[in-house]
């Protein structure tokens, strides 16, 4: 409890920043449950591009590690580093997680958007390519149609710069700064061409024709509705916002983010409902394999026990007699 109690008042009144690293890094060990490699921890400072890795193991290595080592806040032993505070409850993490959360927030105000500058050092965009895209972007996100009064809008390589993309105008794209960071260096999609089918009029799954009031969940790209004639209570639809015919034609983020709200979904039932002791997830793509409505969705069927006489087999029973497959 006094290594806590350290740790709260480190955060609270002794941290001295320069940038945001210190409590990102301290915000990460928390949500690996206290203890971390170097390679875990660079995850958690930057998804979206493989090419900063490296960079960020030995930022962390020069500056936060050093720094919170030496205020007796986390331990390291060869490249595995944890919190000296031991394994916290739910109520601590949520707490230190906070804390965390208020120091990179008012670092951020207090500087801006400039803290991340260094990701432009390489190969520049000049002010005329960037005014050229900005200006054929309509000022909105090429993804989720954002606009900069929403959130900073920032331009990406189609082509991600680590895989030989340029830095030239037909490889740069308009995103909003949420789904930049998302975007993983091995998604080389265009959205650009996506904005074109972004709604297919009559469409019952279009987000731009669906009645706002029964959206369970927006999460970016993707949103969640209670399914009209469920299998179980508590039968979900996970729903590109995009009009996209199936799983196969939606992009690497909409999968992804499509993962995370099944994730946030699954846990709220189970939490909602204490009979719920499993769950279907599938799809259906193409008339024969049952699709009936043409845009993409994902099934997250809540199961109990005893709500079939013979559940041996699942998803098998999309074809019945295929359901038991024997011993």
């Amino acid at each position: 409890m006094n290594q806590l109690n350290d740790l709260i008042d480190y955060l609270t009144n002794r941290m001295r920043m320069s940038h945001i690293y210190q409590p990102l890094m301290i915000r990460s060990l928390v949500e690996a449950d206290g203890t971390a490699t170097i390679r875990q921890l660079a995850h958690a400072f930057i998804i979206q591009d493989e090419s900063q890795l490296k960079y960020y193991e030995d930022r962390i290595k020069k500056m936060p590690l050093r720094i919170l080592k030496k205020n007796g806040v986390i331990d390291r032993q060869g490249d595995l580093v944890a919190l000296k505070t031991g394994k916290l409850t739910f109520e601590q993490r949520a707490q230190i997680k906070m804390l965390c959360d208020q120091k990179m927030q008012e670092f951020i105000v207090k500087r801006g958007l400039s803290i991340w500058d260094y990701r432009l050092l390489d190969t520049p965009v000049s002010g005329s390519v960037y005014y050229e895209a900005m200006k054929e972007s309509g000022g909105r996100c090429a993804l989720c149609g954002a606009t900069k009064d929403e959130r900073p809008l920032d331009l990406d390589h189609i082509i991600p710069r680590s895989k030989g993309g340029k830095s030239t105008k037909d490889n740069l794209q308009v995103l909003c700064s949420r789904c930049n960071r998302t975007k993983g260096n091995k998604d080389d999609t265009d959205f650009r061409k996506l904005k074109q089918i972004d709604s297919l009029p009559g469409c019952k799954f279009c987000f731009t024709e669906i009645n706002p009031a029964i959206v369970v969940e927006e999460h970016n790209s993707v949103f969640a509705i209670l399914d009209k004639y469920p299998v179980s209570e508590g039968h979900h639809l996970i729903i590109p916002k995009r009009h996209v015919a199936d799983w196969f034609t939606m992009t690497t983020q909409e999968r992804r983010e499509g993962e995370e709200l099944i994730r946030v979904l699954k846990k709220r039932i189970e939490i909602a409902d204490k009979t719920i002791t499993g769950f279907n997830v599938g799809m259906n793509t193409g008339e024969s394999a049952g699709q009936t409505i043409f845009h993409a969705h994902i099934h997250l069927i809540p199961r109990r026990d005893g709500d079939t006489p013979h559940p041996r087999g699942g998803v098998r029973g999309a074809i019945p007699e295929k359901m038991d497959y024997g011993d």
